[in-house]
């Protein structure tokens, strides 16, 4: 039954345009986190306090992930029921985007930590509902000998989001000051369009749709994880996105108080690391996606990736010096590269119906969420007992407990 639903669902006569409009509309919103979380709103944070405050940085990071750990399965549970001649995932992508702007601007225009907190958390959980369905389109409509490319294209957004995200602030870095939202609302706006005029989905009109009971809507979260392969590729994605967030939660902080970067340096300095490591990220994605399809061996490369994090993430505790950081960005970045080419060709193969790609694929994204959720409050209570050299540590076992989640998946290569 699963198997004939998947070919029903999914429509190969756009599969090439998705080349573009899959990965630019993964770049949008990963531009937005990453513009806005790491450059924009610890900016935001000092322009209020007055100070690099870690705690209240901490707070306003955690209140929206909070959210949107709920927001990403329950949309898309929610666009799998949704029936409409523009399809299932169109109407949610467009219409979140479009909220999401909405929230974005009254973020821009916060003038006080509680309004920041909470126009974040507005944001987070909105956006969250637009990548629900967008990261349904690949188990939709990608057939599966193309998984490994289109999860390298799809993972494409972090390092090509970062670099334009750095570019952007070392040329113009007075848009850390809250240019850069409105630079985001424009990106998505964008990338939204395409994606649902260039590559629209087919009518979801016909297709059939059980009565809906809310007892069987929340069992849907767990039943997934209840296929060991789902479960363990779910801790496998939270251990090695929590070990990087960990660190890149506190990036600025980081080179300020522990590489010792002057104040007036620190913007374009993280820039330009995150720059170096990003295209790193970006040559190693373009590289082992192609591959892994042709050897067939994505958790292979999941587990290269994650125990290289791991070992990479120590090059700062022997090196703290701005050279030391182009190291780390490099070997790290190329590690991280290598895992985001398979993750989602990963995840697409361990998911137990494709009838409900949508929702499964929202649980599974917890595993991004959460980690944006917790690295934070984490980062905030390491450095606040141990330092940042306690920091590092951490992220390192962390990133060892992702990569033994590799090791437990059986049903992948």
């Amino acid at each position: 039954m699963a198997e004939v639903l998947s070919g029903a669902l999914r429509d190969t006569r756009r599969l090439g345009p998705l080349y573009l409009t899959l990965p630019l509309a993964n770049v949008a919103v990963m531009f937005l986190w990453l513009s806005v979380g790491a450059f924009v709103l610890p900016v935001h944070v000092q322009r209020i306090t007055g100070v690099n405050d870690v705690a209240v940085l901490g707070l306003a990071n955690s209140i929206g992930p909070l959210m949107a750990t709920l927001a990403n399965p329950v949309f898309g549970q929610i666009s799998d029921r949704t029936r409409s001649r523009f399809g299932r995932r169109s109407p949610w992508i467009l219409g979140c985007v479009l909220l999401g702007v909405l929230a974005l601007f009254a973020q821009a225009n916060a003038g006080s930590v509680l309004m920041l907190g909470i126009s974040w958390a507005g944001v987070q959980t909105i956006m969250n509902g637009y990548q629900a369905a967008m990261t349904a389109i690949l188990p939709d409509r990608v057939p599966p000998t193309r998984y490994g490319t289109y999860s390298g294209l799809f993972g494409l957004g972090t390092p090509l989001a970062t670099i334009a995200a750095s570019i952007m602030f070392i040329v113009f870095p007075q848009l850390a000051a809250g240019g850069a939202y409105y630079v985001a609302m424009v990106l998505l706006l964008v990338a939204a369009v395409l994606v649902v005029v260039v590559t629209p989905d087919t009518s979801s009109v016909g297709m059939a749709r059980e009565p809906f009971s809310l007892r069987a809507f929340l069992a849907g979260f767990v039943r997934p994880l209840k296929s060991p392969d789902f479960a363990w590729a779910f801790v496998s994605r939270f251990g090695v996105m929590l070990g990087y967030l960990v660190i890149f939660t506190f990036n600025l902080f980081l080179l300020e108080d522990f590489i010792k970067i002057p104040k007036g340096e620190v913007i374009a300095t993280m820039g330009l690391l995150m720059l170096i490591g990003q295209a790193a990220t970006l040559l190693a994605v373009l590289v082992i996606g192609p591959i892994s399809d042709r050897l067939g061996r994505f958790r292979m490369f999941a587990l290269v990736a994650g125990l290289s994090s791991a070992v990479f993430l120590g090059i700062p505790l022997v090196m703290p010096t701005f050279q030391g950081m182009i190291v780390y960005n490099v070997a790290h970045g190329i590690a991280f590269g290598v895992y985001l080419a398979v993750d989602m060709a990963l995840v697409t193969k361990v998911l137990p119906d494709p009838g409900d790609a949508g929702k499964d694929m929202g649980v599974i994204n917890i595993a991004n969420a959460g980690p944006q959720i917790l690295a934070p409050a984490l980062a905030a209570v390491v450095v606040g007992t141990g330092g940042y050299p306690a920091l590092f540590v951490v992220g390192i076992v962390i990133s060892l407990v992702g990569s033994v989640g590799v090791l437990k998946i059986r049903g992948v290569r």
